[in-house]
């Protein structure tokens, strides 16, 4: 094999095996096509694809190879590069490489120009479809109104190379037919795998070697048929819970495709068990991101083009980032937070159906309702405050992977919200009685309950020290209570006559006796 990877090398546009130099038709024998187009991809980095023809010339079969021109120079998977002197192949090395740059390509894989793609690849249907979903999701853009070659350059889906059509890398996973995907880019499928419980064999595989906009809406229906609901009393309401948010699992699947690596041979796997779903993406975390950080880091999609591609589909808000939106939406479900593990070349999700936590989905959607949405941040936080009791400075901004400086800001709204309080050390906080009892905490909120009180009365006695005055109000927003709980530590200081009321109604308000 290594003779035919040294002639491939040379970027001969024909290679024929079975025909020696001098012409002689010898043929081959025992040969698995398949087999070597593989291993050419595999031996070669940027990997080379391949077409082979067999013909049968005076009884004899011969191969054809096919191989694509390349921009890049093209080395063995041990890194060693050749090039053709006379009839024989001689080393090249770096000092001699010329530019190993491509047009289009400035960094951004997916805007590589596949310099062998033709017009004749592209799948005009598609490009149809991307039109409606321009037309009827952004009533702004005019990209509809081109005709259908402008509109994919417009999308910079295709470029002219020497007056000729080419398709990039992003324009074959979005238009391309599905000859040409499997052609160019066979590594870009996406498998779907099914599990039974118990079992480590899966029962189902569907492998996805078509467009992406036909693999999302393919996958989508795929697992919304599988997607179960769960029914949770909320007061006198029946709130319906899906296993897996629909937007969750969609988002994941975008990210997998914009941040995967798309020189790695391997595909997508998505596996579905009876209580998870695990995705499985080629590559890496982009430089700078990992475990602590990926909530809040800067987007930064390994495939620019292809997110940008799907901004503009509207099936993202934000070029290639929905990692947020993916932890706020399964922990205000009630569900465990996402996990993300990191393997030698590959990055893997796991989401959980079970239902983790249904007092804190109820008490997060009748707080969203009253005071509006929370933003991700805020839910780590909680999360971890129902989870640990209470929560300090230093803990928040690691939960919620924000610095120390900023940490603060989310507190303080929490403690506007009267959904968190500060307790006795300056930097530790928990939840108000109020959502204590939201939540059903019962245990919890009587332990804490005489004791807060009793700090409570002293706060109060200190606020009244540096100002003249204090309201009910006041007293709900400087201790976190509840509009009873107030009343009651008010009317407890009267009793002991150290404060007294002033005023009526609206104008009510206590001062120090």
């Amino acid at each position: 094999m290594g003779y035919i990877i040294d002639e491939i090398l040379c970027n001969n546009k024909l290679i024929f095996i079975g025909v020696e130099d001098n012409g002689e038709i010898t043929g081959c024998a025992n040969f698995d096509d398949q087999k070597i187009i593989e291993n050419i991809y595999d031996k070669t980095i940027p990997n080379l694809f391949t077409d082979i023809e067999i013909k049968n010339i005076n009884g004899k079969c011969i191969l054809q190879l096919t191989i694509e021109k390349s921009s890049d120079i093209v080395a063995t998977s041990k890194g060693v590069v050749y090039k053709r002197l006379g009839k024989n192949t001689k080393p090249l090395y770096p000092s001699e490489y010329a530019s190993n740059k491509i047009k289009g390509f400035d960094g951004d894989y997916s805007a590589k120009i596949i310099v062998t793609t033709t017009e004749n690849d592209i799948d005009f249907i598609e490009v149809g479809r991307l039109k409606r979903m321009i037309q009827s999701r952004d009533s702004e853009s005019t990209l509809y109104q081109a005709d259908n070659i402008s509109f994919l350059k417009d999308l910079q889906l295709l470029e002219y190379v020497d007056n000729e059509i080419k398709l990039t890398v992003a324009g074959l996973l979005f238009v391309g037919k599905k000859e040409a995907i499997a052609k160019y880019m066979p590594q870009s499928e996406i498998i779907l795998l099914t599990y039974k419980d118990g079992e480590i064999e899966y029962n189902k595989r569907l492998e996805l070697k078509i467009p992406i906009v036909q693999a999302v809406e393919r996958i989508q229906q795929f697992f919304e048929d599988r997607n179960g609901i769960q029914n949770i009393q909320m007061g006198l309401f029946k709130l319906e819970v899906q296993e897996y948010p629909i937007n969750v699992v969609q988002e994941a699947l975008l990210n997998a495709i914009s941040h995967r690596d798309y020189e790695n041979s391997s595909s997508i796997f998505m596996k579905f068990y009876p209580t998870e779903i695990i995705i499985e993406n080629p590559g890496s975390f982009p430089a700078g991101v990992d475990n602590t950080n990926i909530i809040t880091h800067p987007s930064s999609p390994r495939n620019k083009l292809i997110a940008e591609t799907l901004q503009k589909l509207k099936y993202v808000q934000r070029s290639g980032q929905g990692v947020d939106i993916i932890f706020k939406d399964m922990l205000s479900s009630g569900k465990s937070a996402p996990e993300y593990n990191l393997h030698s070349d590959a990055v893997s999700l796991t989401l959980r159906s079970n239902l983790e936590d249904a007092d804190f989905l109820s008490f997060i959607k009748n707080e969203q309702e009253s005071n509006g949405e929370f933003s991700v941040s805020e839910i780590c936080i909680l999360k971890q405050i129902k989870l640990e009791k209470t929560i300090t400075v230093k803990k928040a901004a690691e939960v919620a992977q924000i610095p120390v400086s900023s940490v603060s800001n989310v507190l303080n709204k929490l403690v506007q919200k009267k959904n968190v309080l500060q307790r006795s050390a300056r930097n530790r906080y928990m939840f108000t009685h109020r959502v204590y009892e939201n939540i059903g905490e019962t245990i919890q909120y009587t332990k804490d309950k005489e004791f807060d009180e009793i700090q409570a009365k002293q706060m109060i006695l200190d606020y009244l020290a540096k100002n003249k005055k204090i309201t009910r109000g006041d007293v709900e927003r400087l201790c976190g209570f509840s509009r009873t709980t107030s009343k009651r530590v008010l009317q407890r200081l009267r009793d002991e006559e150290l404060i007294e009321l002033k005023g009526h109604s609206r104008s009510s308000h206590y001062v120090s006796k």
